[in-house]
């Protein structure tokens, strides 16, 4: 699977994204020449947020549907915790092991405002791209640029990421270990 998955109108997924009934996603993979399944994976609703839904460009005077806009879905800027496989890379996953991962993302679900939980997310992504077990606020910190352009009506950055990892914390996803110190809890695999 790549970094990008093509979908349907910009304007309608967007409106789809904002309202109480949004779809799970299910995405599949297979090897064309023994036609095998290489991965099967599903992504909770709760973790579309118009963030990872990149506008493309309208199509040109002369196309059938000229001006019509389509989007792809970035899925590079999911992270790791809400991408829930069933098969990966051809080896088929536990049920148990799918309902257990499926339910370490329920504290997203719980985040209604999709501002909210666009930073959550955004927070959570900076989280997984450290890739220590054991972080520092100033690793995250290291992200204020990055998260800055991604929300910049936002002025307070550091404040925001300090208030998110606080909720990451109060939901069981990191450890404060002390000191400005984390530990991740919950594996994004």
């Amino acid at each position: 699977m790549g970094k990008k998955i093509v979908d349907g109108a910009y304007s309608t997924m967007i409106e789809r994204l904002k309202s109480d009934n949004n779809p799970n996603f299910f995405f599949l993979t297979y090897d064309k020449s023994t036609f095998e399944i290489r991965n099967f994976l599903t992504i909770p609703k709760y973790f579309f947020v118009p963030s990872i839904i990149e506008k493309r460009k309208a199509l040109s005077p002369t196309a059938r549907r000229a001006g019509w806009i389509g989007c792809n879905i970035d899925v590079s800027n999911i992270p790791e915790l809400g991408k829930i496989f069933f098969v990966q890379n051809g080896l088929v996953k536990s049920k148990d092991e799918v309902l257990e991962k499926w339910s370490k993302t329920d504290f997203v679900k719980a985040t209604q405002n999709i501002e909210s939980k666009g930073w959550l997310l955004d927070v959570l992504m900076c989280v997984e791209k450290i890739k220590k077990e054991e972080f520092s606020l100033d690793d995250v910190y290291a992200f204020e640029g990055y998260l800055k352009a991604k929300h910049p009506s936002n002025n307070n950055v550091k404040a925001k990421i300090r208030q998110q990892l606080q909720f990451l914390r109060d939901k069981g996803v990191l450890n404060f270990v002390g000191r400005g110190q984390y530990r991740m809890k919950l594996k994004g695999r």
